[in-house]
């Protein structure tokens, strides 16, 4: 399995990474398959279920969210979206040979081959599996409905202009999980929070799409980028409003305090900056945008948290 080649790091990736100067030269192409190097994926991926977790738990009148919960969680995010992000690369192969950013990723450019792809995905899937099995069987259940989701979404960008939608619908699915380890069952609130979630993840990745959508046309891989264009901008107020809004009524569904909605009006000031400064043609400062969406998922985190605690000690 580890007899690969290292031809270097990825186009897009981050320079001088653990990845590329701490780990065996062997296993340097599937850490670059899973984008142990780019952690925004996996922290993207966790933050709704952290947020759904932590709503659950004020809620039930906890004073912090499970702990336990949280690492499994963290485990769990970082084993599933590298497992994703492979899948989508076995998925994308031929494709990604034609972007520049992408054709030096480990699957293109020879550095892995599509059987040892394969495998290191079944371990990570199966990482996904062990987590999964701590929880109760409602959430065991829910859990294993999301891979349907995750499964489709790869040839959304051929099918849809709106591939982004159903990446929303994958990278979303934690705030439902969260809610559901708790109390075993799904109410009102994760659904709205979801819905939130959703909203926000195109937003986001209509961003990030904006990277590579001169690429995209010529291959005819289709996006939200592609779609909006020059009304990017007034996309990015709906779509992040719509956000807001879920968030807010799911925290107040949920019995959430003035923290938690203070959290949620810092995060939505974060968002309405990004849409301000916004330059749908200039590459890097939309993987920069991209990417401070992982402090949004901390203010609204932050937010939850302090108002679990605050209504624990003043009840």
């Amino acid at each position: 399995m580890f007899n690969t080649k290292d031809t270097g790091p990825v186009a897009d990736a981050v320079k001088r990474h653990w990845v590329d100067t701490k780990l065996p030269p062997g296993l340097r192409p599937f850490a670059r398959l899973a984008r142990w190097e780019r952690p925004i994926g996996w922290r993207l991926l966790l933050w709704p279920c952290l947020w759904s977790l932590s709503l659950a738990s004020n809620a039930s009148g906890a004073a912090i969210p499970n702990l336990w919960y949280m690492i499994l969680f963290f485990v769990g995010a970082v084993a599933m979206r590298g497992a994703g992000c492979t899948y989508n690369d076995l998925i994308d192969k031929d494709i990604d040979g034609q972007v520049e950013r992408t054709r030096s990723r480990p699957i293109p450019s020879g550095q892995i081959s599509s059987k040892q792809a394969k495998i290191f995905l079944g371990l990570q899937a199966l990482t996904g599996l062990a987590v999964l099995l701590q929880f109760n069987t409602f959430s065991i259940v829910l859990g294993v409905s999301s891979l349907a989701v995750v499964a489709a979404y790869p040839f959304m960008k051929r099918i849809t202009d709106w591939p982004q939608f159903v990446l929303g619908l994958a990278f979303s699915w934690g705030a439902l999980m969260g809610w559901a380890v708790v109390f075993g069952s799904l109410s009102l609130a994760p659904i709205l929070l979801y819905c939130g979630g959703i909203a926000w993840t195109i937003g986001y990745d209509t961003i990030y799409a904006h990277q590579d959508k001169e690429d995209d046309a010529l291959v005819g891989v289709r996006s939200t980028a592609r779609l909006f264009g020059e009304k990017t901008k007034q996309a990015l107020y709906m779509l992040y409003g719509a956000a807001v809004v879920f968030f807010a009524s799911a925290f107040w569904l949920a019995g959430s305090g003035p923290l938690a909605f203070a959290g949620l009006a810092v995060g939505a000031f974060h968002l309405l900056q990004q849409i301000r400064v916004l330059d749908i043609d200039d590459g890097d400062q939309c993987l920069s945008l991209f990417k401070s969406n992982s402090t949004f998922g901390l203010f609204l985190f932050a937010g939850l948290v302090l108002d679990g605690i605050a209504a624990y000690f003043l009840q």
